[in-house]
């Protein structure tokens, strides 16, 4: 092991008792004084001497480790290799939970490592052994966040292929699709609205993306085929289900261990066949207009005759004519955004005036314009049942 008293003269400090080190925290624990940059390096620079006669087996097992990542499943590769080397047992698992691959007997403590990338979890790796393999463990846990980010990377690849088929199903395009295979459909919505600055449109279906990959992972690992893609501001899924109220359970519990976000869910009922997909995103989008709780789901139970009237041609034509209004007051959209966080809050202006950032005054000033420019006062029942039926049809909400 590198000895201090050459640490302390590759720094130009006087001897002092000797000690020894065997990694970078250890040196700047017995020299917390020394300038840390000049003390990184020395330290290093020792620690490489010391390593030289070990260098080939190293050099051999690093390569070993490394060509994991270069084999079709480099997950379960990886943690083969990680229960062999240690004689225990590995185990890497989902940012849900959920083991993706484990190998081996336990032998010793459980250590584990989560693994992030860019501050988000993407899963965790586990080792029961020896505590001499804990610098492995650490090592591998690198290897292990690569690994998983190759497979969401195969993962986003397979998805794009997915959404085609899926975009053709709502169209009514059944021709891809097998026969006779029930299925059911999950819409989810992100409790914050779709921004309007590009920027932060891009970051918010980013994340969207995001869960579409948990929610795709989730269903492939129990064995279910699922397609999924990004309509508007949602996700959505169409899975091959045998379960649908516990698979649908079984999606929020991934989606939630996976993501802070606020966000809600709407489930359809299943349905026989994929002919049915797009009645199936119907029902979704009803169950998730009756979410109350973010972080929630509903599952379809019963038709909506509102929906039918919001799905007509009048409800349209009524749309698009409040819209174009609108929109020629006032460009930039912020009166129909207003008007549209109006007639979905229920409590006082101050609170929707703190939740749209602006002052309480310019909130009725907006609402004022919009009595002007519509020909109408937000104080009158029959008023707000048209602009509430405007503004609720599939026109409306797809923006």
């Amino acid at each position: 092991m590198p000895r201090l008293n050459d640490l302390r003269s590759a720094l130009h400090l006087p001897a002092g008792m000797e000690a020894s080190f065997q990694t970078l925290e250890e040196a700047q624990r017995l020299l917390p004084n020394a300038p840390r940059s000049a003390l990184n390096m020395a330290a290093l620079r020792l620690l490489a001497q010391e390593s030289l006669h070990n260098l080939p087996a190293t050099a051999s097992l690093l390569t070993s480790l490394a060509q994991t990542l270069h084999s079709s499943r480099p997950e379960r590769e990886l943690v083969q290799w990680l229960a062999l080397v240690t004689g225990g047992r590995a185990e890497l698992r989902s940012s849900w939970g959920d083991p993706v691959s484990s190998s081996g007997t336990p032998g010793g403590p459980r250590v584990e490592q989560r693994l992030t990338y860019e501050g988000r979890p993407i899963g965790s790796l586990h080792l029961w052994a020896g505590t001499e393999w804990q610098p492995l463990f650490l090592l591998a846990a690198e290897f292990a966040k690569l690994a998983r980010l190759q497979a969401a990377a195969a993962g986003a690849a397979r998805r794009r292929t997915g959404e085609r088929l899926l975009e053709a199903l709502l169209s009514g395009d059944v021709s891809g699709a097998p026969d006779h295979e029930a299925g059911t459909l999950a819409a989810l919505r992100l409790i914050q609205p779709l921004p309007r600055s590009e920027r932060s449109r891009e970051s918010h279906v980013a994340l969207l993306d995001v869960l579409c990959g948990v929610g795709e992972g989730y269903f492939r690992e129990r064995g279910l085929k699922c397609l999924t893609t990004i309509r508007g501001d949602k996700a959505l899924w169409w899975w091959a289900c045998h379960d649908a109220e516990r698979e649908a359970a079984g999606l929020l519990s991934a989606l939630r261990s996976a993501s802070d976000t606020g966000f809600k869910l709407g489930v359809s009922a299943m349905q026989e066949s994929h002919a049915q997909a797009r009645t199936a995103l119907e029902q979704a989008e009803q169950a998730l207009s009756e979410v109350t709780e973010a972080r929630n789901l509903v599952i379809f139970s019963r038709p909506d005759l509102l929906r039918e009237l919001l799905a007509s041609a009048a409800a349209r034509s009524l749309t698009e004519q409040l819209r174009s209004r609108l929109s020629a007051a006032d460009p930039d959209g912020k009166l129909e955004e207003t008007l549209r966080r109006y007639l979905a809050h229920s409590n006082s202006l101050g609170e929707l005036a703190q939740e749209l950032n602006i002052h309480v005054n310019t909130l009725r000033y907006r609402l004022g314009r919009v009595e002007d420019v519509l020909g109408g006062q937000l104080s009158e029942p029959a008023f707000v049942a048209r602009l509430y039926l405007a503004l609720s049809t599939e026109t409306g909400s797809e923006r």
